[in-house]
């Protein structure tokens, strides 16, 4: 039950038939079985893909705690950083293992790549100069013996070869209808049912221009509704206008699967295209990463991801200045997730968003509702406000459960407090040490730039004569070595401390 719970389930759905459930929550079932085994390995492939938040954060607490061995494949920034200790990148048929996280992989990789380009550029040097020399003195007996050396010696190196990086990714912007009224979305007692099953219950609501606002919450709790009633996608109770020139674009977590299966990639976009932009069809579609003989492929047999690519290159035909994606994210790389995202932050519009990808999130929205008992709260502020305040309210519940659960395990809030609280205040000296570089970087390049200044001076002695003679030039030279030596050794140090930081 306890495992049920955290994965998002009711004590009313306990006894229902499997059936009745959705894919996604069936996936949870799944997942519960194979936790409860208490396996020695597990292998677990986009976990994150059917939980909200609240079950992200609950699996994370689980598996940070679990005793045996988990291997996990997922496009969950958050989660990798959060959970993993080790990344191993798969790359040409090769396998690079890093015993850090994700994020400090990426850095490690970028200094694994940088010294690859290094030692293949000086080897391509050493081949050329080899090679020369073979040429040159190939039709000279007295050198016969060296070239066949340096000919062997050709065909015994081994040649540094540099990997290549998976840099396609979505390159698009979103165009922009004409600008919408002050008020796009109003609600006032929205309620929705299904059958005898009340999902929303007199809802109210408004939505501004030029908003971006999340809606988050348990799963079932109406995000996904609200949306779909949002983007006239479904029936409801209540009355719900639409502000003045509110052109709306629909992304459903499931749009992929809405395609017609028996048509072609380029098929799908010419039927919703219209005007100059059809002679761009193919363009766009490159952008999307469909190439070549790729927008001749039936929508059938594309996977998830490119289906989801498809339908947002759909999207992308439309001009509109209220985009509703409801789980964008669930089919997409990290380097996609990326790039979507750098195009929202770009997108003068008002963004409606369904998300569990607290990365994605962060720095996207600057509202949000959070949906709980058939209603809605608003909270002001980003995602990463909410979830600390959240983490608090977790742990206040935790110190008020009974007494026969907390003498199962009496330590365990102690300890899952001690770890937050260990991780508020190391982001903290993070943040602080991070500051601190960037105001050494500058005064660095103050004095890197001075010191050039007297430099090309004292190359100069006819133009300044007499700075030189002075002594003066020296003395300022002098001052600005010792104070540069200084500035170096605090930036080694304060690297130092950050790194440690970052590697607990």
């Amino acid at each position: 039950e306890k495992v049920l719970a955290g994965l998002g389930f009711r004590s009313e759905d306990l006894n229902r038939p499997v059936k009745e459930f959705s894919q996604g929550w069936r996936m949870r079932v799944e997942l519960a079985k194979l936790l409860l085994l208490m396996p020695s390995l597990l292998l677990l492939d986009e976990p994150t893909n059917h939980l909200d938040i609240e079950s992200i954060q609950w699996l994370e607490n689980f598996l940070d705690d679990y005793q045996g061995a988990v291997l996990m494949v997922s496009h969950d920034r958050a989660m990798l950083d959060n959970i993993t200790k080790r990344t191993i990148e798969l790359n040409n048929g090769k396998a690079y293992d890093y015993k850090v996280p994700y994020s400090q992989y990426l850095k490690l990789r970028d200094e694994r790549l940088q010294v690859q380009q290094a030692t293949f550029n000086n080897q391509q040097k050493q081949i050329q100069d080899i090679e020369q020399f073979i040429e040159r003195f190939r039709y000279k007996a007295s050198k016969s013996r060296q070239v066949q050396s340096r000919v062997k010696m050709l065909d015994k190196m081994e040649r540094v070869e540099i990997d290549d990086l998976d840099n396609s990714s979505i390159k698009f912007s979103f165009p922009l209808a004409q600008q919408s009224g002050k008020v796009v979305v109003e609600g006032k007692s929205i309620s929705k049912f299904y059958g005898n099953k009340v999902v929303l219950k007199d809802i109210d609501f408004q939505i501004l221009r030029g908003e971006n606002l999340a809606f988050i919450g348990r799963n079932g709790e109406g995000k996904t509704t609200l949306a779909k009633i949002i983007a006239q996608q479904l029936e409801y109770k209540g009355d719900l206008k639409l502000g003045h020139n509110v052109v709306w674009g629909y992304f459903a977590q499931d749009q992929g699967d809405t395609l017609d299966p028996e048509k072609t990639v380029f098929e799908t976009v010419d039927e919703v295209a219209v005007g100059d932009i059809r002679t761009r069809l193919k363009a766009i579609l490159g952008a999307f990463l469909f190439q070549g003989e790729d927008v001749d492929k039936k929508v059938k047999v594309l996977s998830g991801g490119e289906k989801s690519r498809l339908a947002l290159a759909q999207l992308l035909l439309k001009p509109t200045n209220l985009l509703i994606l409801d789980e964008p994210t669930n089919h997409l790389d990290i380097l996609s997730k990326d790039i979507l995202k750098n195009a929202l932050l770009q997108y003068d519009g008002t963004i409606l968003l369904v998300s569990h990808d607290r990365d994605f999130l962060q720095g996207l929205s600057n509202r949000l509702f959070e949906f709980s008992n058939l209603k809605i709260k608003e909270h002001l502020g980003g995602i990463e406000e909410y979830l600390e305040k959240h983490k608090i309210s977790d742990f206040d519940d935790l110190e008020k459960k009974s007494t026969v659960d907390i003498a199962e395990k009496p330590e365990k809030v102690n300890v899952n407090k001690l770890k937050w609280e260990k991780k508020k205040e190391s982001d903290r000296q993070i943040r602080k040490l991070k500051n601190n570089i960037d105001e050494l970087e500058k005064e660095i390049l103050k004095f890197e730039t001075e010191l050039e200044s007297i430099n090309k001076k004292l190359s100069n002695p006819g133009l300044y004569q007499d700075e030189i003679k002075s002594g003066k030039l020296y003395q300022q030279h002098d001052t600005l070595n010792k104070s540069l030596t200084e500035k170096y050794k605090m930036w080694e140090t304060q690297h130092l401390e950050l790194e440690k930081l970052e590697m607990e």
